[in-house]
């Protein structure tokens, strides 16, 4: 893990949430974005929240 996480808008699709996430753990951003599906997919409009709540709340850099 890097430090503390922070929005990632250079390698952003959307918000930059994932490709934030995908910097702070170290993991490939295409990973996240699956699992953002999948789990929009499961939970349906509480996950389109929980990202949106992310992009809104979240330190940019």
């Amino acid at each position: 893990m890097n430090g503390r996480f922070l929005i990632n808008r250079r390698d952003a699709k959307v918000m930059g949430v994932a490709a934030g996430l995908a910097d702070y753990t170290g993991v490939d951003p295409l990973l996240i974005r699956l699992g953002f599906v999948g789990l929009t997919l499961i939970t349906g409009p509480l996950m389109v929240l929980f990202y949106v709540l992310i992009g809104w709340l979240a330190p940019q850099h």
